[in-house]
């Protein structure tokens, strides 16, 4: 007997399909180290929140909230960014980030009809915090997939109050992924998608900085794991694909190196190489956008200052390739958790997407020694 098949009979009974990410099977996605939690919110005072809606059998829908640390964002704002990898989507609030290049308020990621409530309900938490007694525009930013295949889209079911109860459930520590929040009902290379996050931790030689990723999974292509063709190997693929490759992903990059929104926008494109690394293809009905902030505290940019003139810190160009790199293998790896921890879920009008099949997609990875 092949010696890795008999390693892997030996391995599997050890592992319980219960494990969520794919580092649980042993299985590393690049060569940087992540952080604590390997999550967005190894990033110092980010903070993640999610209001999930499993309700009856067509219901299958969410909320995730992301905020980049825990004061007044309208007064503090954070240097950001946004990139289009394809635009079938709708980004609220993208435009203000483009041309003033800051982040005012968190980040909310929901479903296609339900951003109009999203960034109604964000102003109403702008306004109503403290300080903010005489703003008078605020610019709310709101992501979204469409989780119409298994939620009843139509019948907009995302309040106004579970937005606002995702912003105060926001907290650092481990994020739940898979079939949570705005991940809900998504649906990613045909299996069932959902949430991820991965971060990775720079040497101190280079800064020592941190790069969290957190992605909202409901996009299609030719899907790979470290490597190893796994639509190909499945036979989910030939000539055409044999599910839809629409559909979108939202990626958020947040970092504690010190950038500028020229940087920042420098570093969003690199998300969509880790995008393809899974064999994502930014199909033509796909919405793939990468919002990505500074919550370096000592770029945050006060909403009003005596002083005309702001002076930051600012890595220069030539220190933001290790950045680029694990900007890269975080938002690879926040793919594959998303699918690695969503579950097989039945929703609207009876509509069934199965689970990434672990055990076999654990066989490829072991026959091609990926598994330490």
């Amino acid at each position: 007997m092949n010696r890795s098949v008999l390693t892997l009979l030996i391995l599997l009974p050890l592992l319980s399909f219960s494990q969520t990410r794919i580092r649980d099977y042993r299985v590393k996605i690049g060569v940087l180290r992540p952080g604590q939690y390997n999550a967005i919110t190894d990033v110092p005072g980010v903070r993640v929140g999610h209001v999930t809606l499993i309700k009856g059998d067509s219901i299958r829908t969410g909320v995730t909230a992301i905020l980049p640390h825990s004061g007044n964002l309208f007064q503090e704002k954070v240097p950001a960014a946004i990139h289009v990898g394809n635009g079938f989507g709708k980004l609220a609030g993208s435009t203000q980030v483009k041309e003033l290049g800051n982040l005012e308020t968190p980040i909310i990621l929901t479903n296609t009809l339900s951003v109009p409530t999203a960034v109604n309900a964000v102003i109403g938490y702008t306004l109503h915090q403290e300080g903010n007694e005489t703003v008078r525009s605020v610019n709310a930013v709101v992501g979204e997939t469409n989780d119409g295949y298994l939620n009843d889209i139509r019948g907009r079911h995302v309040s106004e109050t579970d937005v606002l109860q995702a912003i105060s459930k926001a907290k650092t520590g481990a994020v739940p992924e898979g079939n949570v929040g705005a991940g809900t009902g998504t649906i990613c290379f045909g299996f069932k998608g959902g949430i991820g996050t991965s971060s990775r931790v720079l040497p101190k030689k280079l800064g020592g900085y941190t790069i969290g990723v957190l992605v909202q999974t409901n996009f299609g292509g030719v899907l790979q794991i470290a490597g190893v063709d796994v639509d190909k190997q499945l036979d989910r693929y030939s000539e055409t694909l044999k599910y839809s490759a629409d559909g979108s992903c939202m990626m958020v990059v947040l970092t504690d190196a010190p950038l500028d929104a020229r940087n920042l926008e420098r570093l969003a494109k690199r998300a969509m190489m880790g995008l393809a690394k899974t064999g994502g293809i930014a199909s033509n009905g796909s919405g793939d956008y990468v919002i990505a902030v500074s919550a370096a505290e000592e770029c945050r940019i006060p909403y009003e200052s005596e002083n005309p003139i702001q002076t930051v810190p600012t890595l220069r160009n030539e220190a933001m390739t290790p950045l680029f790199l694990a900007t890269i293998e975080a938002t690879e790896e926040a793919i594959l958790n998303s699918l690695f921890a969503a579950e097989t879920m039945t929703g609207r009008d009876d509509h069934t997407i199965e689970a990434l099949p672990k055990k076999k997609v654990l066989e490829m990875l072991q026959a091609a020694h990926k598994m330490d």
